[in-house]
């Protein structure tokens, strides 16, 4: 399991890239766990996650290879994790909002979809 970073850490990392300078933004996401589950509104206690390291790293690059994309960071936490706790930080820089916004959109759906599994704990 890679250390876990704050989301400034991340960020830190990302406007350190050498090639900073071609970017006009950063924009992060810090995904969080909720309190209902959204496919049917069930009260969530807590959550279990785990990340599939290769295949975030696989998307991080895939991330950084897309029309003016500088640098892409992304932190997965891992474990047992309470409603409230911070469950994703992704961190995008490039060089106009409309790819950067399409390249961060697109990241989030395939680290949620192919990077970490998670199982919900309900009241019920």
């Amino acid at each position: 399991m890679p250390d876990r970073k704050s989301l400034e850490h991340l960020i830190a990392e990302v406007k350190a890239h050498p090639h900073i300078g071609r970017a006009g933004m950063i924009l992060c996401h810090n995904g969080i766990v909720r309190e209902f589950a959204r496919s049917d509104g069930r009260t969530v206690t807590g959550m279990e996650v785990a990340p599939n390291y290769t295949s975030i790293e696989n998307i991080r690059k895939w991330a950084e290879s897309q029309p003016g994309i500088v640098a892409v960071a992304i932190q997965a936490m891992e474990g047992e994790l309470r409603v409230g706790d911070d469950l994703l930080y992704i961190v995008v820089a490039g060089d106009i909002r409309e790819n950067v916004f399409t390249v961060l959109r697109e990241t989030l759906e395939r680290v949620k979809a192919e990077g970490v599994q998670k199982t919900e704990h309900y009241a019920d």
